[in-house]
């Protein structure tokens, strides 16, 4: 739905309001993401294919101390979702950290981290639809592969144009299916390694008889740089909270259990693939759960863990394409989008939004296919650091709303961040450490230098954005009741809790 021009005009709080009563009765109607939703979004958005598949690739480069690696990097992950948790508490907004930081920062860093953020899903979705593609291909090999991604794609964009409550219902499932694989990898492995299950080799001596550190901590702090990427999208419960309806409860209840889900869910599950296998018999070619399955004695492992990956690929595929299209119709609110993106179908789903972003992931499946190596590398290289982009601008965004905060504001908040700023500080040490760990790594060089490319080409078009924004009447929307009908367009209950 179009907003008028001059909605922040403060001659016009009056209409303001009534456009935030009018939103807020018509979106009463429509449905709403459920407490069960939101559990299922917060608990299997940790949980992608980077886990089944590429643990295998991190433990062999770091070996036994690939557990401190994803240690280290959970913890980063912790403390930046307890500083979102503070804010999204305080005001549960569909913009998230962009909306944060643009109050923040100024809304160059909106803009910024918005493009950013939006970029990186937008190839993301492209890339799993490509996963999807090819694991169906395994399964049907007369059929090409671009049919099935093209299919998933399709399917997914259906998905999520019907309504919210079909994204969510749909997610649900699918986190379903990867939290229980991983509930029964960790009872079943703790049963192998105790020996309870016949034939059982795994021990606890496994970890240490071949090498705690094999590599030293180079190898470790290399480690924690790739695991970084495979806990992105833990921010994704914070956007899908705002479109509740219990945005802060919901916010507060995710950020306060992502700690026993990191440690759970990536650092149980490594621990007990290297007591089930030495670390350094992991088979290249094969996901460790399914060899770690197929020392259970179970038949079919692999199969049966390609369906798991299909599946998270699918459930990566379906929240990509939400939190790209709810960035971009956030950032369209600001001026810094086409003023259409903003128009939303009769369920309230911004469904322009959803469709420039599949057509941009459409092309980059094309383009994967014309020339797999070079347009596709490079669309997820340029974008590779957004996860460490997004955390600093956390950082310093929470960092500096807190800071003008009254003592009875601090005091009113749902959930505080813990020894402010000290811990802000330590997670801008440790993501500026990463980004130079990264730049002196071959492999990893290239996504260091194209993000900081597409970052500073972000910083060149601002201005230029923001001049036409202001010719329209549509740049930065500072009144305050204007701004609360703003965030009523996708997240109704917002008025309720900030």
């Amino acid at each position: 739905m179009q907003a008028p021009d001059n909605l922040a005009a403060p001659h016009r709080e009056d209409s303001a309001a009534d456009t935030l009563a009018s939103r807020t009765a018509e979106s009463e109607t429509r449905a709403r993401l459920r407490p069960r939703h939101l559990t299922m979004i917060a608990l299997g958005g940790i949980i992608g294919a980077s886990l089944f598949v590429g643990s295998g690739s991190v433990i062999r480069t770091v070996g036994p101390a690939a557990l401190l690696s994803y240690a280290i990097g959970g913890a980063l992950v912790v403390l930046v979702m307890r500083m979102l948790g503070e804010m999204s508490t305080n005001r549960p907004v569909v913009g998230s950290f962009m909306e944060y930081a643009r109050d923040g920062l100024g809304n160059w860093a909106g803009f910024t981290i918005g493009w950013l953020y939006w970029y990186f899903w937008v190839g993301v979705v492209a890339f799993e639809a490509v996963v999807v593609g090819r694991i169906f291909h395994e399964w049907f090999p007369s059929v090409p592969d671009w049919t099935f991604a093209l299919a998933g794609m399709l399917v997914f964009t259906f998905t999520n144009l019907m309504s919210l409550r079909s994204f969510g219902e749909t997610e649900f499932w699918l986190a379903s299916i990867k939290v229980t694989t991983i509930v029964v990898f960790l009872g079943v492995g703790t049963l192998y390694v105790l020996g309870i299950i016949p034939g059982s080799t795994g021990s606890l001596s496994n970890i240490t008889d071949h090498g705690f550190m094999p590599f030293g901590w180079t190898a470790v702090l290399n480690g924690v740089a790739v695991v970084i990427f495979s806990y992105f999208g833990t921010e994704i419960v914070t956007m899908a909270a705002a479109e509740s309806d219990q945005p802060a409860k919901g916010v507060a209840k995710a950020t306060n259990t992502v700690v026993w889900r990191i440690l759970l869910f990536y650092v149980g599950s490594v621990a007990i693939l290297l007591m089930v296998v030495p670390w350094d018999e992991l088979p290249a070619k094969v996901s460790p759960f399914a060899f770690a399955f197929g020392r259970f004695g179970l038949p079919g492992a692999e199969q049966v863990m390609n369906a798991v990956v299909l599946t998270a690929a699918l459930s990566v595929l379906n929240s990509g394409l939400y939190s790209g299209s709810r960035m971009l119709f956030a950032l369209s609110k600001h001026g810094y989008a086409p003023r259409w993106v903003e128009d939303r179908n009769h369920a309230g789903v911004p469904w322009k939004a959803i469709l420039l972003s599949t057509v941009v992931g459409y092309a980059a499946i094309g383009a994967n296919y014309v020339a797999p190596k070079d347009v596709f590398d490079f669309i997820m290289n340029s974008a590779g650091c957004v996860a460490l982009f997004v955390y600093a601008f956390v950082a310093v965004t929470q960092w500096r709303l807190r800071n003008r905060m009254s003592a009875d504001e601090r005091a009113g908040l749902k959930l505080k961040m813990w020894l402010h700023p000290w811990l802000n500080a330590v997670v801008l040490a440790a993501v500026g450490l990463i980004v130079i760990v990264m730049a002196f790594d071959p492999e990893a060089a290239p996504q260091v230098w194209l993000s900081l490319g597409a970052l500073a080409l972000l910083l060149v078009v601002y201005p230029f954005v923001r001049r036409r924004a202001e010719r329209g009447g549509r740049a930065d929307r500072t009144d305050s009741v204007a701004s609360s009908a703003d965030d009523a367009e996708l997240s109704p209950s917002v008025e309720h809790v900030a």
